[in-house]
């Protein structure tokens, strides 16, 4: 009896949705908004109006709709957004999209960072697939590709919650190539129905898992597009996977921007888009209730103002914005050690993703402060908010800075930000003031600051192997990533490298190779456009000074032999040209002083009776110059032939030092991996990961049925 009362049920059930389904196709066909038009010009439906069917006929009209239940979705979704308090008024990029989205069309999006975009799509992903009757057996009938692992997780955790009561099977594939779990992806991916993934894992899957079968593809979606299209390797991978998609499909963009790359990829995978940017008028950028600042302040005193204004909102959320992850890691190092009592947390590319997703969480439940890279500045959204952005390193563009202080003030809540500028960087000003941005500048209180850099050094002698490696590397990449920004704005040249690495702690500044060549390359273009000034050359291990003309010490090599010269010396007239010093611990450069009067070949040679002769006599000796210049010849053979077997013996035992060197890493890698410790790693050339488009480090495969 039970079973029978199941089945009616079931049955019954299952016709009650094919209702709903052909209501909500009638619906969605008859009031379709006119092409071209912007939803948000039209009146707004009152909150009280009624939706949906009005009569044997007619049906409501959702274009202009300002609640959820105005639209023509099911009855599930509407309860999953009932169920969650803060989704019953629509945003705006919600109201503009969303009725055109609802009936198939092509949907490009832009609108302000926390406006609400992931929900602007979410929602008619579900809906075509319900309306469709979608089922496991049915495959992939949606994609989702995000930038980064966080903006791809937390566009998971609003599908799960929007479909929650629908039967749909979804999958987030993120990750690196670990055999274990890439293989249980294989088996599975097919078998589901929406895929939120990054383009190096979802391209992974299409050229490696064997009938991985996408044709069937119903919607595709593009989250952050401007950001995938702005790395050349995303914009190679997106070409890959964009080429093996059905051509019968509906594609939604979104971004904060749209700049001209994006354009042409919409090209490429859009039919007649309906192009929406509900701020594109806005008096501001950014947004209404984010109250910007920023701080003119040296290099050098950058972490001396971080740690007072730090000191000074300990009850707040602060996301603090650095340029490279060895900075990162340096400075929320070197502040656990300057106070442990506060909540230090780090975020970078390369960080173990369990790590990167309890980070996040840890951050959003408590007042901390994060150090991050640009890896947290585009989509993620804290669950608390954020009090505080503090962007210690200028941002390289205004698209970056709009996407970084967009992690506060978002859905029309309060948020605050901060920009430390150098004075070379003021130049940056007019650029946020041409993109709209309104940003007033603040003065520091000079009797509040604290200096940080003694403690550092200190704590750099107690824990040398510790801080000592970090820092460096810390100014290094920093120094790297400038040279890379707009050359307009940024001049690494200009930097005073020696104060800022006194102010990180360290003793002397390091060698810095590519800043000696790029400062060598300037002087060598410097002299070739001016000859008459005398270049300095700045090697630091062959500092060598050439002095002007009237400065060239032609007399004697010797005090003595100076005596003995009757010309005057001017020793106090030299003047230095300007150069960029390259070392903070300064070495007395020693001039180059021509004698003409200094005896040439002083080497004494005699004959064979004992007298002496002059010393090029042997070899103006026609008998003798032959017989002497083989001799020379062949010494020099001699000595090139056991200087080429030195070098093959050298050369074998570097090898066999270098294979032991890799076999030990290698160990050493395959230690960490199992214990899934990656946060020491190797020191290297900072190429900062902010992205995905590569792969990933391990992460699991997540089915849920929405």
């Amino acid at each position: 009896m039970r079973k029978l009362k199941s089945t009616k049920s079931r049955i019954q059930s299952q016709h009650s949705e094919l209702h709903e389904i052909e209501l909500l196709k009638s619906w969605i066909e008859s009031q379709q908004p006119e092409r071209g038009s912007n939803p948000m010009s039209l009146p707004a439906l009152p909150s009280d109006a009624r939706a949906g069917r009005l009569d044997s006929t007619r049906f409501s009209r959702y274009a202009g709709a300002t609640r959820f239940d105005q639209l023509p979705i099911s009855k599930k979704t509407k309860d999953a957004l009932r169920q969650c308090n803060k989704y019953v008024q629509m945003s705006d990029i919600q109201r503009a999209c969303l009725p055109h989205a609802l009936c198939g069309r092509d949907v490009r999006g832009a609108a302000k960072t926390g406006s609400g975009k992931t929900l602007a799509f979410v929602i008619p992903i579900v809906e075509k697939l319900y309306r469709g009757r979608w089922c496991p057996q049915d495959g992939v009938g949606s994609i989702v590709i995000s930038p980064t692992r966080e903006i791809a997780s937390q566009t998971f955790d609003v599908l799960r919650l929007v479909g929650r009561h629908h039967s749909f099977s979804a999958a987030l594939l993120i990750g690196g190539r670990r055999g274990k779990d890439v293989q249980v992806e294989k088996e599975l991916v097919n078998e589901c129905n929406i895929l939120v993934c990054t383009p190096g894992r979802l391209l992974q899957h299409m050229d490696e898992t064997p009938h991985f079968d996408c044709s069937q593809l119903q919607v595709f979606v593009l989250d952050e597009v401007d950001s995938m299209l702005s790395d050349p390797s995303f914009k190679q991978t997106m070409n890959a996977i964009i080429s093996q998609l059905p051509k019968q499909r509906q594609t939604l963009l979104f971004s904060a921007t749209h700049p001209k790359d994006v354009k042409d990829l919409a090209v490429l995978c859009l039919k007649d888009p309906e192009f929406l940017s509900v701020h594109e008028k806005s008096v501001t950028a950014t947004p209404n209730k984010l109250r910007q600042t920023f701080v003119i302040v040296p290099l050098h005193q950058k972490l001396d103002m971080l740690w007072s204004f730090i000191k000074r909102n300990l009850k707040s959320r602060i996301l603090v914005f650095l340029s490279t992850r060895k900075q990162v890691q340096f400075v929320c190092e070197a502040f656990k050690m300057l106070s442990p009592t506060i909540t230090w947390m780090a975020l970078y590319g390369k960080l173990d993703q369990r790590r990167r997703m309890a980070t996040v969480s840890e951050f959003s439940n408590q007042p901390s402060v994060l150090f991050s890279t640009d890896v947290a500045s585009r989509g993620l959204d804290f669950n608390q908010g954020v009090d505080w952005v503090v962007q210690v390193d200028c941002p390289g563009d205004v698209a970056s800075y709009i996407h970084r202080v967009g992690r506060t003030a978002r859905f029309d809540s309060v948020g605050k930000s901060l920009l430390f500028l150098m004075p070379s960087e003021e130049k940056m000003l007019e650029k946020l003031q041409a993109a709209n941005i309104p940003i007033r500048e603040i003065k520091p209180n000079k009797n509040v600051g604290q200096s940080v850099s003694g403690k550092l050094a200190n704590f750099i002698v107690q824990y040398p192997g510790l801080l000592h490696a970090r820092a460096q590397s810390a100014l290094k990449t920093y120094l790297k990533s400038v040279t890379k920004k707009d050359k307009e704005i940024f001049d690494v040249t200009k930097l005073p490298i020696d104060e800022f690495s006194a102010s990180i702690g360290l003793a002397s500044t390091p060698r810095i190779r590519f800043l000696s060549n790029k400062i060598k390359s300037s002087s060598k273009k410097a002299s070739e456009l001016s000859p008459v000034v005398e270049p300095e050359l700045l090697d630091k291990d062959h500092e060598l000074e050439l002095l002007p003309k009237e400065e060239l010490d032609l007399g004697a090599s010797s005090d003595e032999e100076r005596d003995k010269d009757p010309r005057p010396t001017n020793d106090t007239a030299h003047i230095s040209p300007p150069c960029t010093a390259s070392t903070r611990v300064s070495k007395k450069k020693k001039k180059l002083k021509i004698n003409i009067h200094r005896p040439v070949g002083t080497r004494v040679v005699f004959d064979e009776e004992g007298n002496t002769l002059p010393p090029l006599a042997r070899l103006a000796d026609i008998s003798n110059a032959s017989g002497l210049l083989d001799q020379i010849q062949d010494k020099k053979n001699e000595y090139y032939k056991k200087l080429r077997e030195g070098l093959k013996k050298v050369d074998k035992d570097d090898k066999v030092v270098d294979g032991h060197r890799r076999r030990e890493k290698r160990l050493k890698d395959k230690i960490r991996s199992q214990r899934g410790d990656t946060d020491e790693e190797p020191e290297e050339e900072e190429e900062e990961d902010v992205s995905d488009s590569e792969g990933e480090p391990n992460k699991r495969l997540l089915l849920s049925n929405c």
